[in-house]
């Protein structure tokens, strides 16, 4: 199995997405990453940050590359988290990222950073991102309460939602 084999392997469970920390643990060397972008194999997204070229697009792909460009510790937040499940009929036009830790990166403009608080993530679809209950909570002020109160129920029916979790948000909501 060659280098680029693992990189594969990487990303190919990472929505197309492979760190050069990433790389790093399986044995591959920056030059070998910078020679795969030259030769086409790679796109390189951000600081660190590579793309498999041929690759599947998902709906997910942007959230998943948007968490890996703010760093490691980076999760999806707030109206983010409801438009990645299709809740409270939200379409922002950046994916809003929180870190507890301060970055000082380039970001393209269609990413925003927020500061977060260190384990508040949970993992949907693969990705670290806040969990539906506490994004829908985070929305209060930003998005309609009824189109919040919807959201509550089309979670609660998709199994987003714990029981207690729904208790709460339609206690809140209602």
């Amino acid at each position: 199995m060659n280098h680029f084999d693992y990189i594969y392997e990487i990303a190919a469970d990472n929505y197309g997405i492979v760190t050069a920390a990433q790389a790093k643990n399986a044995g591959v060397t920056g030059a070998e990453m910078r020679r795969w972008v030259k030769s086409g194999r790679l796109e390189r997204k951000g600081q660190g940050v590579y793309k498999l070229v041929r690759y599947v697009p998902t709906p997910y792909d942007r959230y998943a590359e948007a968490c890996a460009l703010v760093g490691d510790d980076a999760y999806l937040y707030g109206q983010s988290v409801l438009a990645m499940f299709g809740l409270a009929l939200v379409n922002p036009s950046v994916v809003t990222v929180a870190t507890p830790t301060r970055r000082r990166k380039r970001l393209p403009a269609w990413v925003r950073v927020v500061r977060g608080q260190a384990g508040r993530s949970t993992f949907n679809e693969g990705i670290r991102s806040q969990s539906v209950a506490d994004a829908i909570e985070s929305c209060r002020g930003l998005v309609m309460v009824s189109r919040l109160a919807q959201a509550v129920e089309d979670a609660r029916a998709r199994g987003l939602l714990s029981s207690s979790e729904y208790a709460q948000l339609k206690k809140e909501f209602a």
